[in-house]
């Protein structure tokens, strides 16, 4: 199964989408930014032979459950199944096709339309009379690789013929934590965005040592009026979930954006390569005002799993901080 979600999905609900697919079988690979591949074989046994109802089950969890439609293509070839899901029109449906139909059906496909076939080989391929996936299938491979080079035209050949041995190898994103603002109104206040991004610093802190892990790297993006954006990552010296690291990085990737008069709708702020906080290394400070910081940093979270996540604001926090 080849499943394509809509363009510029929002990384976090991708990953709702990659966990609605390790329901239906083990074994999923993921393909960012919006794709992904699952391996059906296994899953026969349990979710029965209608590989059809397969991809519509995972159509109705995602549209119930994340308000999102995909494209599924299902076939007996990862090259099958990516074809055929984006023949699917947009905004979702599903489309099988059978080990039996998988030939006769390739054969009647523009060039182009054949996965992994970029314009400038299907125009290499136009440029020869050949112009359906079918003739593709009947030109020689040596004539192929001839047409468009050694790899690419032996591939080319082969996935023509339905030859495609690859299996799906199960990969997950790697681990990020995102939290987002959207303003109310367009900002143009430099004092503005620093607060707004103070507290998605404090949220994405919170958030991190909640789940026992710490952050190698940061990721900010602004979105701007017009549906523009700006992003930038930088890692940190040492992997961390304290709200004094996140902030001095969070102040310096915003500081490298050069924000004059650009009109801002939202911040995005996130932790990227994330490893667990047990696997982080504890050096001995000598600066007495850091650990003083940390004590009062973890008696902050006291509070607020005690009392609500506006217990104590992140003005109050960087006041205690500073």
């Amino acid at each position: 199964m080849h499943v394509r979600c809509p363009d510029r999905i929002r990384e976090d609900v991708y990953r709702q989408v990659l966990e609605l697919l390790a329901d239906l079988s083990p074994v999923v690979q993921a393909l960012p930014p919006t794709a992904a591949l699952v391996e059906l074989k296994g899953a026969l046994r349990y979710h029965g032979p209608q590989v059809q109802r397969m991809g519509e089950v995972l159509r109705v969890r995602t549209l119930t459950r994340l308000g999102v439609d995909v494209r599924v293509g299902i076939g007996p070839t990862v090259t099958v199944a990516a074809t055929a899901s984006a023949r699917v029109d947009p905004p979702g449906g599903v489309l099988s096709v059978t080990s039996g139909q998988a030939a006769d059906w390739l054969a009647s496909l523009p060039v182009e339309a054949l996965h992994g076939i970029g314009p400038k080989q299907s125009a290499a391929l136009h440029d020869y009379g050949i112009h359906t996936v079918g003739l593709l299938a009947a030109v020689s491979p040596q004539t192929v690789q001839r047409l468009l080079g050694g790899k690419a035209g032996r591939l080319a050949a082969d996935r023509a013929r339905g030859i495609d041995p690859r299996p799906v190898v199960p990969r997950t994103l790697p681990a990020a934590a995102t939290v987002r603002l959207r303003f109310d109104r367009h900002v143009l206040d430099g004092a503005d965005v620093r607060a707004g991004l103070l507290d998605l610093v404090v949220q994405l802190a919170r958030l991190l040592r909640r789940r026992g892990q710490a952050a190698r790297a940061l990721s900010l993006t602004l979105q701007f009026a017009g549906g523009t954006s700006w992003e930038k990552t930088r890692r940190l010296s040492e992997p961390s979930a304290h709200d004094e690291d996140l902030r001095t990085m969070a102040y310096r990737l915003i500081d490298a954006a050069g924000l004059q008069r650009g009109r801002l709708t939202g911040l995005v702020l996130k932790g990227d390569d994330l490893v667990d906080a047990d696997q982080v290394a504890q050096q001995i400070s000598l600066d007495h005002s850091r650990e003083a910081r940390l004590v009062a940093e973890a008696a902050v979270d006291r509070i607020r799993e005690k009392f609500g996540d506006r217990a104590i604001g992140p003005a109050a926090v960087a006041r205690r901080a500073s």
